[in-house]
């Protein structure tokens, strides 16, 4: 019997967004609007905690600072659950972090799917304010409603940007039973963004002003 051959690493592959010809610059964040997705309490403790929450709020909470700063629209999402789950935004743990609140005049979109554009006020808002293609978006989870609401404003026609380090997830069990690290799923979920729905900033210091 011979020795099984070592695998080799896989080449990376050209992107869909280079196929297609899709820019991969980042926008300013003075002619973009953010929508802050999810940064709830619940993704702080409990049941539905994140690893590397706190670490996504605080950079959030710069992004949110920078953008108000530089006059760009702001735009807050919450999931809302129901009452009695982790997502009662009646109660505190569906409740925005202090952190990152909405001031006065900033709506407040909810939705109860992972994409924010479904069954909610999110476009009509985004008309209302003015807003120009480019979105920015930060907030929980990474693998899912960051993504989800990446891929629905990239098919309405609108250019979104994730900030990385302003998202988290957790880790989850795949199908075939294998443990996927918070990390691994995260890093995965900013790939498939970055492929085609739009760019991916690294850090909020990435951003252009």
């Amino acid at each position: 019997m011979s020795a099984s051959t070592p695998s080799t690493p896989s080449t990376p592959s050209t992107t869909l967004r280079e196929v297609f010809g899709l820019p991969g610059t980042l926008p300013r964040l003075a002619e973009s609007t953010l929508i802050m997705i999810d940064f709830q309490n619940t993704y702080r403790s409990g049941v539905m905690a994140l690893e590397g929450a706190e670490e996504a709020l605080a950079a959030g909470a710069r992004l949110l600072a920078a953008a108000r700063a530089a006059s760009a629209p702001v735009i807050h999402v919450v999931n809302d659950g129901g009452e009695g789950t982790p997502y009662d935004i009646r109660a505190e743990t569906g409740a925005i972090s202090a952190e990152v609140a909405p001031l006065d005049g900033e709506p407040v979109v909810v939705k109860q799917v992972p994409n924010a554009f479904h069954a909610t006020e999110l476009e009509k808002t985004l008309q209302q304010l003015g807003a120009g293609p480019d979105l920015v978006i930060a907030g929980f989870m990474t693998h899912m409603c960051v993504t989800f609401t990446a891929q629905g404003a990239f098919n309405l026609g609108y250019r979104p940007t994730v900030v990385a380090e302003a998202t988290a997830t957790r880790a989850l069990t795949a199908p075939d039973g294998t443990p996927v690290p918070a990390a691994t799923l995260r890093a995965a979920s900013l790939t498939t963004i970055a492929d085609l729905f739009g760019p991916v900033a690294p850090t909020v210091d990435s951003l252009p002003v």
